[in-house]
């Protein structure tokens, strides 16, 4: 996986941040989800590399990437701390402005760099979600119970951590199976990548502190930011599986920023991996202008 791309690893000033990166394009940051890594891409990062100087990292806590301790407030997994590694990183790697594309926890982080740093964003793609504080106040008991480990994750540690790391292989796999439309969506490789990934015990509490701060501080951000008419002034692409979801995701966005295009991809929530080369068509048409 990968072929051609170099890794690199960038002290940021809250983590260190691990990356891949080719190309010679125009920068366009690749941001995985949960329980995943960087390594989501590698069905699209090398033909988007012939365009692009693509460049995916390993959000703080996952993968590669350090796991530093969490506060009581659980600040330092915020998707504003998150949002900040990459615009230190990109700024090391020389880029001022990029686009940016994200998956799941990775497009909670997008969002929240282009509402946080809107110079630096030329364009933003989010990947099957809606803001955080939407997703909490739009579930039902039926949409929760699919969503369970959004509450699971988010309780007071150790508990997820504890029972997580009697298996995280069946965690995993679990998670994985649960959330895909297609039963070959993953190659061997990548999910050796992620089972490694996912039996260091430091990810898996890193990883349960990403959802704490997605139902607290993650919330307050977006509360601050509609109570205040901030929307994303970058034009923005959603995209999402339409095997997971029949509304049109687009619409909830439009109260979020001032320029939304979406389309739904005939899959479940792992898109790039599920669909890359539809994922491909959308990528390239959105960021090539």
């Amino acid at each position: 996986m990968f072929e051609g791309f170099t890794a690199h690893r960038i002290r940021t000033s809250g983590a260190e941040i691990a990356l891949v990166r080719s190309g010679q394009g125009a920068p366009l940051l690749l941001v995985h989800g949960y329980p995943q890594t960087h390594v989501m891409w590698h069905k699209v990062a090398p033909a988007l590399a012939q365009r692009f100087t693509v460049v995916a990292p390993d959000l703080r806590g996952y993968g590669a990437s350090s796991k530093p301790p969490s506060d009581d407030d659980h600040l330092t997994y915020s998707k504003r701390e998150m949002a900040r590694d990459l615009v230190e990183v990109m700024a090391v790697l020389g880029f001022q402005q990029f686009d940016i594309a994200g998956h799941d926890r990775g497009a909670r982080v997008t969002y929240r760099l282009a509402l946080d740093h809107p110079e630096r964003v030329r364009r933003a793609a989010v990947l099957d979600i809606i803001p955080t504080l939407e997703q909490f106040e739009r579930m039902n008991r039926m949409s929760a119970r699919a969503a369970y480990h959004w509450y699971f994750l988010a309780q007071p540690s150790p508990f997820p951590e504890t029972l997580i790391g009697k298996d995280p292989d069946y965690f995993l796999d679990h998670s994985l199976g649960a959330w895909r439309g297609a039963g070959d969506a993953f190659t061997p490789e990548a999910l050796a990548d992620y089972h490694k990934a996912f039996r260091d015990p430091e990810m898996v509490r890193a990883t349960c502190e990403d959802y704490r701060a997605g139902i607290t501080c993650d919330c307050t951000f977006d509360e601050a930011d509609r109570a205040s008419g901030r929307k994303i002034r970058s034009p923005l692409l959603v995209l999402w599986g339409a095997r997971r979801s029949r509304a049109r995701l687009d619409e909830v966005w439009k109260s979020w920023a001032e320029e939304v295009r979406g389309e739904p991809v005939e899959c479940g929530h792992f898109i790039p991996e599920e669909a890359p080369e539809a994922t491909l068509q959308h990528l390239l048409s959105f960021f090539k202008d």
